[in-house]
Order: C-alpha cells, then sequence, then structure tokens
C-alpha cells in the first residue's frame, strides 16, 4: 500500500513525511475496504497471530525445559540458544498479544505507545545478538578445541548472555530517549489547538522514526552482524572440511567424529541464522524504501508477509532444533513422555551417537 493510498484510507491531522507514513510492524494495514471485509481480514489477522503465539511459546518453553533437564545440553552453546529462547517467548507471550491490541486501535498518549512499541525492537535485537554470540561460539569450539574449555567458561557464557541483554535494551529504548516522532505529532497537534501531550491512534510507525529503523537499527545493529555472521560460519565450514579431510589426528580422541559431530551442530545453527535472516530482512528492506522511496507503491500482501514473517520466526527454532539436534529430539521425547503421557522414559544418554555428518 502505498503512503499516498495510506493517507485516503486512514486521514490524520498528523503530516505524514516519509518517518511517519511507514510500514507498520505489528498491525496489518487494513485499507479502504468495506466493513464487513475489514472485520473479516482483521478476524483472519488476529487467529493467524494467536497461531504462532501458540506454537512459538509452548515450543521454546520445551527448548529451555530441555536444557534444564539434559546436563549433555549445558554448554555455552544450548545457553546461548536458551537466550534466543527467551527471547522467542516473549514475541509469543508479549510482543504478539501488543500486536493485536494495537491492530484494534486503541487511543494512546504518545509516550504510552512508544512504551509499547519498543518491547519488539529489543527482542528483535537480543535475538540477533544471541546469534552472532552462538556464532563465535561454534568458531571457538573448531578454532581451538583443546582450549575451548579453558576459554569459554560458564562464567564467562554467563556474562556474554547478560550483555547482549543489555546491550539490546539500550539499543530497542533508544527511541524513549528522544529518536521518535514526537516532534512532528506534537507539531500537528498544536496545530489542531490541542494542549498536553498528543493522544494518537496506537501504531508503529506513528512513534517510531524510520531514520531510527533504517540508519541505527538495520545498518548499525542488523545488517552488520547478520555479514559477520556469515563469514563466522564460512571460515567454521572451511575449518571442519580441513580437519575431516587430514588422516592424521590432529588433536587427543577421534578427531572425525568430533569435527563429524560440528559439522552436524553448525549446519544446524547456519539453518537457524538463515531463517531468522529470511524473517527479518524483507521488512528491513520496506522500511529502506519507505525511507529513501515514500512514493514507491509497495504491494500490500508483501507487507502481509513481511509481518507474519518476523513474528513467524519465533516459532522456527524448536522445530530446527528437534529436526536436526538428536540431543533435542531425544530430550523433547522424554519431557512429553515423562510429563504428558506419563510414561516414564529411560535416563537420557548424554553421550549420544551423533547423525553422519552429511546428513
Amino acid at each position: 500500500m502505498s503512503c499516498r493510498a495510506l493517507s485516503r484510507a486512514q486521514p490524520s491531522p498528523t503530516a505524514r513525511g516519509p518517518e511517519l507514513c511507514s510500514l507498520e510492524l505489528w498491525a496489518l494495514p487494513l485499507g479502504p475496504l468495506p466493513a464487513s471485509r475489514q472485520d473479516a481480514f482483521q478476524a483472519a489477522y488476529i487467529g493467524i497471530e494467536v497461531l504462532i503465539a501458540l506454537v512459538s511459546v509452548p515450543g521454546n518453553v520445551l527448548v529451555i525445559w530441555a536444557v534444564k533437564v539434559n546436563q549433555a545440553l549445558r554448554d555455552a552453546t544450548f545457553c546461548f540458544i536458551v537466550s534466543l529462547a527467551v527471547a522467542d517467548v516473549a514475541v509469543g507471550a508479549l510482543v504478539i498479544p501488543l500486536a493485536i491490541l494495537i491492530n484494534i486501535g486503541p487511543q494512546t498518549y504518545f509516550h504510552t505507545c512508544l512504551m509499547v512499541a519498543c518491547p519488539v525492537l529489543i527482542l528483535t535485537q537480543s535475538s540477533i545478538l544471541a546469534l552472532l554470540a552462538i556464532a563465535v561460539d561454534r568458531y571457538l569450539r573448531v578454532k581451538i578445541p583443546l582450549r575451548y574449555k579453558m576459554v569459554v567458561t560458564p562464567r564467562r557464557a554467563a556474562v556474554a548472555i547478560a550483555g547482549c541483554w543489555i546491550l539490546s535494551f539500550v539499543v530497542g529504548l533508544t527511541p524513549m530517549f528522544g529518536w521518535n516522532n514526537l516532534s512532528a505529532v506534537e507539531r500537528a497537534w498544536a496545530a489542531n489547538g490541542s494542549m498536553g501531550e498528543p493522544v494518537i491512534k496506537c501504531e508503529f510507525e506513528k512513534v517510531i522514526s524510520m531514520e531510527y529503523m533504517v540508519y541505527f537499527n538495520f545498518f548499525v545493529w542488523v545488517l552488520p552482524p547478520l555479514l559477520l555472521m556469515v563469514l563466522i560460519y564460512l571460515e567454521v565450514f572451511y575449518l571442519i572440511r580441513k580437519q575431516l579431510n587430514k588422516k592424521v589426528s590432529a588433536s587427543s580422541g577421534d578427531p572425525q567424529k568430533y569435527y563429524g559431530k560440528e559439522l552436524k551442530i553448525a549446519k544446524s545453527l547456519a539453518l537457524i541464522l538463515f531463517l531468522f535472516a529470511l524473517s527479518w530482512l524483507p521488512l528491513h528492506i520496506l522500511n529502506c524504501i519507505t525511507l529513501f522511496c515514500p512514493s514507491c507503491h509497495k504491494p500490500s500482501i508483501l507487507t502481509y508477509i513481511a509481518i507474519f514473517l518476523t513474528h513467524g520466526n519465533s516459532a522456527m527454532n524448536p522445530i530446527v532444533y528437534a529436526f536436526r539436534i538428536q540431543k533435542f529430539r531425544v530430550t523433547f521425547l522424554k519431557i512429553w513422555n515423562d510429563h504428558f503421557r506419563c510414561q516414564p522414559a529411560p535416563p537420557i544418554d548424554e553421550d549420544l551417537p551423533e547423525e553422519r555428518p552429511d546428513d
């Protein structure tokens, strides 16, 4: 939907510049539809959001639960996976309900709406930094296998996780410190002769600046980490293949088994990264189009797909773990049998044989 079409469909007293007429992250722009069709479309939107939440929350709680009950899932990588799962639980339990509320269109004070908009920024940044920490951890496992446990200690992993969350809050709450659309909204509010804090229909693009979303959020905190992770995984795969092709053992134990397991896990985690990029890049690309070409037409269906992809990404990771990482799959089945089927399973073998590296 173009900016001009959106303006005709939803006239507003505010002056909609590029920073205000932008992609709405959470609520689908329904456009000039008949009331009955609009109600049906809104019901479908809410239904899809609820379905995503119902998959995301239990799935990611199961991931956290699995790490808790299986000692074999206690190394640094899986601690970072837990951090990622916590962010995904929050998307399903907090962000999606707020998205549904915003879609209904409540009238709120500007700063109230701003507080509602910031959680998705915090959680997205937390996911990116957790993925980056996972990539660095896998790199260290194949680069310095003999010294890995001395370098990546539980204490350092905990500090890294805490640092990721603190940085995520700083980045995600930056709009609360002034980088937002308050000035433009206040000018329009005053032009109408109104006093006090502006009251607006709470929508993401009305409070969050597109300059912040593109120049700061995307160009600084999303795109560079994603590119860095791609380079890290390429190096990880290169190192693993190099070791697998060696005939002489480079470390104690069986290097073929060690690096074969690392290759399997690296493939699974690289798939998680790919799905994250696939889910979030379309939205950021649309944001760039909104900022740099405000008159460009963006088909509504692309907007809808981008919004659902961002929320749906929170439900994807547990499915990948279940199908790609055997220790997770076995632990999920044990939890299911013990607590939902009342059929206690045998203790988990912490030295499970790994699937073939080429699976």
